[in-house]
């Protein structure tokens, strides 16, 4: 595995903060942690092809691995509850701006598989009788797009196609 360089880092760094900014998000404002954070992402990005969370373990199967691919389906919920994600890469507005203060984060991602979002067999119920095109739900940020096929990048948090689930 080749090593990681700062201007790699940095590179991919200012494309996260720059989406995160863009879409409503933060990146935490210690630059010199949300950039380790980054190099982790980048490592994980050569070991098994895909951006998996840099603090939790991931098997290098994309499948089981889909919930914890940054930005995990977990961001959100801990980002309103606790103003952080689970590694603490994004980070709410009161915690950027120094209103809030860091606390423990529990792990929201279940030990047990079949419990993981990607393999849940409980499925949404629907208002609608009959809609013209399939509905795509982005399993991070719960967009909807109806379509053919789901976007190749979500337009509100930048997941990646393989995030979007068959709504309806």
């Amino acid at each position: 595995m080749a090593g990681i360089s700062d201007e790699d880092a940095n590179r991919l760094y200012e494309r996260l903060d720059r989406e995160a900014e863009e879409s409503g998000y933060h990146l935490n404002p210690d630059v010199e942690f949300t950039k380790e954070l980054v190099k982790g992402l980048i490592i994980n990005e050569q070991r098994y092809g895909y951006m998996a969370c840099p603090c939790r373990l991931a098997t290098g199967e994309k499948d089981e691995d889909l919930d914890i691919i940054c930005p995990c389906d977990y961001r959100d919920a801990d980002v309103d509850e606790f103003g952080a994600c689970y590694c603490a890469l994004y980070v709410s507005k009161d915690m950027k701006e120094g209103l809030k203060r860091p606390e423990p984060i529990p792990e929201r991602r279940s030990p047990n598989k079949e419990e993981r979002p990607q393999f849940s067999t409980k499925k949404e119920t629907s208002p609608f009788t009959s809609v013209s095109y399939p509905v795509w739900r982005c399993r991070v940020c719960g967009y909807l797009a109806a379509r053919d096929e789901p976007p190749l990048v979500c337009p509100i948090c930048k997941a990646k196609q393989d995030r979007f689930e068959r709504f309806i």
